[in-house]
């Protein structure tokens, strides 16, 4: 693998295959610094805002909670509790639209804000240093705190390593056009994400962290380099990555930075990798340090259909309507709603949705910057697609399956590997929808999986249903046996008692008669 550098003298790091150099579109939400948005008249906080079982709400209507008080508790391991984003009165407990592709409902606490903004009291880790990783798990699990990436992932799990970690790698890549959230929040906190990095570095016990930009991120870099020579603390490294798309990916990152691929159907932690994002490290700071609970995230409200793109600090269950209205509103020329880039990202058909702990960006797109409808032509085998893959699949044959409902092959043919950055999309020249179709046989594959796994659910049930009755039955006919022998028995022991009885009886009269 070829490798290049950071800049001159720094580390040598190594290429992902493909990729693309994209316009980043991030100016225009970088020229102030970040926002607070207002209380809303209504917070709408979904239960399920992380992979894994959604959280089990214990809230109740009429209740008066406070800000950072637990509205819903885990009901299993790969989750997190919720928190109240402000004082005030649970109002609903109800479906209500979340930020899904499919404009999905979902279980939500609905809160009316009181205006007071009261609070719990903070609950801090005292001496950090000292305590136990399994403490500072256990911590950050009761802050709610999951992957501010995107991905949502419960952060204690991913740092409850199993194996030895030589390496945490804390991602501030952020390649995707238009999103600069982290960026800012590098800009503005960096003293926060550092200090998280350090208990992260505690809780897995690893050998060093390393911070990775891109390098179209020169203020960003400079806070970072403040920052990390404020604790100089020898394991921490800042290292600047050229800006490739999609660099922001875990595995991509991974390899860039070490050389090594993460295995098919592995983890990073098989190469003794850890992979947290710098939003995460900045939310291990504030409840480990403050006792915070994740009750508000950075967003980038951005797009030339905004009148005014920004960064915003907002509550947990704020609606998308209302930071729009935040930053000005809609422009004239809007035509398209997106939740996170034009990359990964997903259009939503209404902006009567809350901000969620996944929510990176909304991006409002103007009539030039949303994609027109696409003619799509046949596929004309030309490889652009394989070329550009960043997991080095082969598109165009995954296509030509998906459209055969070959799922066997298509899986065979690693689809699960696909990160859906859109880099093939991007580049076909016949406009096919390829994320779209890897994403739809995706479904499919699991969809008859899970098919699978209910008829040998039943046929388990079926066999065991079976068993018991064969050996109720079995033991109804032993138990008959054993009445019948002890039956015979009876009758055996009768009439040898009735021999006896009638040869006393003959021995007598014969006794007589003498």
């Amino acid at each position: 693998m070829a490798e290049m550098r950071s800049r001159p003298g720094g580390p040598p790091l190594h290429r992902f295959p493909g990729g693309l150099e994209l316009p980043d579109n991030k100016a225009m939400a970088t020229t102030t610094a970040i926002r607070t948005a207002p209380l809303p008249r209504e917070l709408v906080v979904p239960l399920a805002q992380h992979i894994g079982d959604a959280a089990k709400s214990i809230a109740k209507i009429g209740q008066r909670v406070l800000r950072g008080e637990v509205i819903a508790q885990p009901e299993d391991a790969i989750s997190v509790p919720v928190h109240s984003p402000t004082s005030g009165i649970v109002t609903a407990i109800e479906d209500r639209l979340i930020p899904h592709p499919s404009g999905l409902t979902a279980r939500c606490v609905v809160i009316e804000p009181d205006g007071k903004d009261d609070a719990v009291e903070p609950q801090p880790l005292r001496d950090w240093k000292n305590a136990a990783p399994v403490e500072i798990r256990d911590h950050i699990r009761a802050a709610g705190i999951v992957g501010l990436g995107g991905a949502a992932f419960p952060t204690w799990v991913k740092l409850d390593a199993r194996a030895p970690i030589e390496r945490l790698i804390l991602n501030g890549a952020e390649c995707e056009p238009y999103i600069s959230c982290d960026d800012m929040l590098m800009r503005e906190r960096a003293n926060d994400i550092v200090s998280g990095a350090l208990i992260m570095l505690h809780a897995l016990q690893a050998e060093r962290c390393q911070l990775a930009i891109e390098d179209n991120k020169p203020e960003a870099e400079a806070a970072l380099r403040d920052a990390l020579a404020t604790v100089d603390d020898e394991r921490l490294e800042l290292i600047t990555v050229p800006s490739v798309y999609p660099e922001g990916g875990e595995r991509q990152l991974i390899q860039v930075l070490t050389g090594q691929e993460v295995p098919h159907d592995g983890l990073p932690l098989d190469i003794g990798v850890i992979c947290h994002n710098v939003a995460t490290a900045a939310a291990v700071h504030r409840a480990a340090i403050h006792g915070e609970t994740l009750i508000s995230r950075v967003v980038t409200v951005t797009g030339r259909g905004v009148t005014q793109p920004a960064n915003v600090e907002a509550r947990i269950g704020t609606s998308f309507h209302d930071l729009i209205e935040f930053c000005g509103g809609y422009a004239e020329d809007v035509a398209r709603l997106i939740m996170g880039g034009p990359m990964m990202g997903f259009a939503v058909s209404s902006d009567d949705i809350p901000l969620i702990k996944a929510t990176n960006c909304i991006l409002a797109g103007s009539a030039t910057e949303a994609v027109p409808a696409r003619v799509t032509l046949p596929c004309i085998r030309c490889g652009e697609c394989a070329q550009v893959c960043p997991a080095t699949l082969l598109p165009q044959t995954l296509y030509a399956f998906t459209r055969a409902r070959d799922f066997e092959k298509v899986q065979a043919y690693d689809v699960f590997d696909c990160i859906e950055c859109g880099c093939c999309d991007l580049v076909c020249p016949s406009q096919i929808p390829l994320v779209s179709h890897f994403r739809f046989a995706k479904t499919e594959i699991r969809g008859k999986e899970m098919e699978r796994s209910k008829a040998d659910l039943a046929r388990q049930r079926f066999e065991f249903r079976q068993s018991r009755l064969q050996r109720e039955a079995d033991a109804q006919e032993g138990k008959r046996r054993r009445k019948q022998e002890t039956l015979e028995k009876l009758k055996s022991s009768d009439s040898k008692k009735n021999e006896i009885q009638a040869a006393l009886e003959r021995a007598r009269k014969k006794k007589e008669k003498q």
